[in-house]
């Protein structure tokens, strides 16, 4: 009886152990097939672009397709619930931005936790909003923005790219901080040509869309809103310098769900930051307006954290709602 007690334990030991062998050998063996990238913005849109080409260098180095899957709505909160209720196999991805970070805190009541329910694999670029002014305006920069908003609280306008954008959040996080008050005009289209004719005077923008105006002298910027000067305007200062401790950035990072085992990311991430580095990938990031920036899994991890917490406070602050 003994001898046969010994047996049955070991045989039953083996069985609990069985379950864990293909998820050991599908981190050893990944990729195996397909990977899917779901962006959660229509396609042509910025995200939508960075993922493609994050999903272009992948393929190579993965030696599997990774398909960019768009699935656009309810401010990416509809692609974001499709990921985080994916399978962690590492087959399913998700391209994050900073809207995510923001919706956590603007949405109350969403059917999944983007903090909790998806983890960082890597970071690939920041891209910088800029203050921009019709060259008309009165302020020369940002010091005397300030000045004028404070000496006429309410009276200048602040275009946006709408309603709990970036755009949005990183203009009332330098009213937050300088203690000014601009009055928030939302755009649902591009606002771009009344900035240009002199409709509106301001716009905190993505900074894609005006750079050229700026280069070309259409328009002025008054600051960036990265802690440090752009290398793609590098004459504009950052707000930071007259607003210390000032930072906001968009930003796209790949994220995948949680429980995804944790040799499929580092394999990951040892790619995504390869092609950060990679000379031919940051001219075609740059070349989109988006500076490429690395990061580990963890430290991703903490960045979101970080930007969950921000943006909460601001949202609180300038009480704003959902449209």
């Amino acid at each position: 009886m003994s001898l046969l007690r010994r047996r049955f334990l070991a045989l039953a030991a083996g069985a609990v152990a069985l379950p864990a062998l293909p998820r050991i050998a599908r981190a050893t063996d990944y990729p195996t097939r397909p990977v899917h990238l779901i962006v959660g913005f229509p396609a042509g849109s910025g995200p939508d672009i960075i993922a493609r080409l994050a999903a272009h260098w992948l393929s190579t180095r993965l030696g599997q397709e990774v398909v960019v899957d768009n699935r656009p709505g309810a401010g990416s909160n509809i692609g974001t619930e499709i990921a985080a209720k994916a399978m962690p196999d590492g087959y399913t991805l998700f391209l994050a931005v900073s809207a995510n970070t923001i919706n956590a805190t603007l949405y109350e009541h969403l059917n999944f936790d983007f903090a909790r329910d998806l983890v960082g694999v890597g970071m690939v670029a920041l891209t910088p909003f800029v203050v921009a002014v019709n060259p008309g305006f009165a302020a020369q920069n940002l010091a005397e923005l300030i000045a004028l908003a404070k000496a006429k609280p309410g009276t200048i306008d602040m275009a946006t790219s709408g309603v709990g954008s970036g755009s949005h959040v990183s203009g009332e996080l330098l009213q937050m901080m300088a203690g000014i008050k601009l009055t928030h005009v939302p755009y649902r289209n591009n606002y771009v040509p009344d900035l240009l004719g002199g409709q509106i005077p301001l716009a905190v923008s993505p900074m894609p869309q005006v750079i050229e105006f700026i280069k070309a002298g259409k328009l002025r910027g008054l600051g960036v809103t990265t802690a440090k000067r752009s290398q793609m305007l590098p004459d504009v200062p950052a707000i930071g310098e007259v607003v210390p401790g000032y930072d906001a950035s968009g930003w796209f990072g790949i994220c995948a769900p949680k429980g995804t085992p944790d040799a499929i990311i580092a394999r990951l991430n040892t790619e995504i930051s390869a092609g950060v580095a990679d000379p031919g990938m940051r001219k075609r990031v740059m070349a989109v307006g988006a500076e490429p920036h690395a990061m580990t899994a963890a430290e991703l991890d903490k960045f979101i954290a970080d930007e969950i917490a921000k943006w909460r406070k601001v949202i609180k602050f300038a009480d704003i709602k959902p449209l």
